[in-house]
């Protein structure tokens, strides 16, 4: 698909704000060279900008005739383009009155401001990237570990589709054979051999779907995060070992009980996973109202968690105090983590591996960093679970848009396979095939509605 000539030029600022050395403001549409030429006075004169060259010289009010900054200038001739339109963009001083100025210069002179992803859209629309790598272009610019942009790399390079295409082929060609025996009743027995095309249809849709829907939650850790919170009672080192996990002085750390009131979180990366770890107030019974509270807002940011850090203190032997806290945690992902190992005695230490022998205790010291390595991995290895299939850094890993169409798509061979099985007619295979085929379509934008389009698009900055 493409879009049609009369669409109107558009234009935004391509540079987050703040102070830099270039800001750039891009313009995109069939009056994009125009608006340059109306503005933009080369150093040197020339008959016209070259595609895809820098152009030193000076950018000039379209009324006024005055002088906004000194610039450069590249003139982008289509398709050759991100939009497959003439694209222009402006690379100036990053102040934002600068910016500002030519914007609003570029506005008067005929474009319009672009709409949140309005670039990136027209990249689809015209036909430069399937939706997969518009939508990969978004995480891209909200990576936040190099494994999530490893991820959006991998999706950008087209690996959702090259997974999803061969899919499709199977489908096409199994409707295909539907097809022929609608239109030659009388021959359907020699057309379909239902043991073959159940076969084929295992083989070549419903496993690589199955294996592409497993891969969906571990995508979504590695792009989304995950929130791990530190359980346990006054004094036990929560604040201590959040500041040494952050490797910074974050949360304040006194030998007084209750010294955390309120929950404290901070972000970090973890073997690639950003992980949203919250310190919570000390479980025990509050001498006070403001405490209460902190213990209050601890257990609910346990029960929406998902992994909780159930810290005790290694420094006294195992005790009653802290069942009730292990009772609280529930079904919840949970790793046990001894504290204070560095004054610990080993009768202590040892007493923890036995009574919890079945979780496997971490033990570490929160104060000299005895132990975090294996935290880190044990926290690793309870949220992602079995590594993703192949190179997990080019893992195929698809969004939660993704995952409800591979579902449906499921579904769908489900019921062809079934109908096999019981003899179904062929034009009811067909219907239930190309609906299969369908939800496929929305993946890559094929058969995506406009509000679908537009609820994806929105989200990006505008400039993008």
């Amino acid at each position: 698909m493409s879009l049609v000539a009369s669409e109107p030029t558009i234009a935004a600022i391509a540079t987050p704000p703040g102070p830099g050395g270039i800001g750039i403001i891009r313009v995109s549409g069939r009056r994009a060279l125009p608006i340059l030429r109306q503005l933009f006075q080369p150093r040197r004169p020339q008959s016209g900008p070259a595609s895809h060259k820098l152009t030193y010289g000076w950018l000039h009010h379209p009324e006024t005739g005055a002088p906004i900054d000194e610039v450069l200038a590249v003139y982008m001739r289509s398709p050759h383009t991100y939009t497959r339109e003439d694209v222009v963009e402006i690379h100036c001083h990053s102040s934002y009155l600068v910016l500002q100025q030519i914007l609003a210069a570029v506005l008067a002179a005929g474009a319009r401001l672009a709409e949140p992803g309005e670039f990136t859209k027209r990249a689809f629309l015209n036909g430069r990237i399937d939706l997969t790598r518009a939508e990969a272009v978004l995480e891209l610019l909200e990576a936040r570990t190099e494994q999530g942009l490893a991820l959006a790399v991998g999706q950008l390079q087209g690996g959702l589709q090259e997974r999803v295409e061969p899919i499709r082929q199977t489908l096409v060609e199994l409707r295909a054979i539907l097809e022929v025996a609608i239109d030659f009743p009388e021959e359907e027995g020699e057309i379909i051999d239902p043991a073959s095309l159940r076969r084929q249809l295992a083989e070549r849709t419903e496993a690589p779907l199955r294996e592409l829907i497993g891969s969906s939650e571990r995508g979504r850790i590695f792009r989304e995060g995950v929130s791990v919170v530190i359980l346990g009672r006054p004094n036990v080192g929560k604040s201590s070992l959040l500041n040494s996990l952050l490797r910074e002085e974050r949360a304040i750390v006194t030998a007084v009980p209750g010294t955390t009131r309120d929950t404290i979180e901070e972000i970090l990366d973890i073997k690639g996973i950003p992980v949203r770890i919250v310190d919570t107030a000390g479980i025990r019974e509050a001498s006070e109202a403001v405490e209460e509270i902190g213990i209050q807002r601890a257990r609910q940011k346990v029960a929406a968690a998902d992994l909780v850090l159930l810290l005790l203190d290694g420094s006294e032997p195992p005790g009653e105090a802290d069942a009730p806290l292990l009772a609280s945690i529930g079904d919840r992902p949970a790793v046990i983590v001894v504290n204070k190992t560095d004054i610990a005695a080993e009768a202590h230490l040892a007493a923890y591996r036995e009574a919890y022998a079945d979780r496997g205790p971490v033990m570490i010291s929160a104060r000299t960093g005895e132990g975090l390595p294996a935290l880190e991995e044990a926290i690793h290895a309870a949220v992602v679970g079995e590594s993703l299939p192949g190179d997990p850094v080019h893992a195929c890993v698809p969004n939660l848009r993704h995952q409800a169409a591979l579902r449906k798509t499921l579904a769908a061979v489900r019921t062809v396979m079934a109908g096999l099985d019981s003899g179904l007619p062929p034009d009811l295979l067909a219907i239930e095939l190309q609906g299969g085929l369908d939800h496929l379509g929305d993946i890559v934008g094929e058969t995506t509605t406009e509000d679908v389009l537009a609820a994806i698009f929105e989200r990006f900055c505008i400039g993008k």
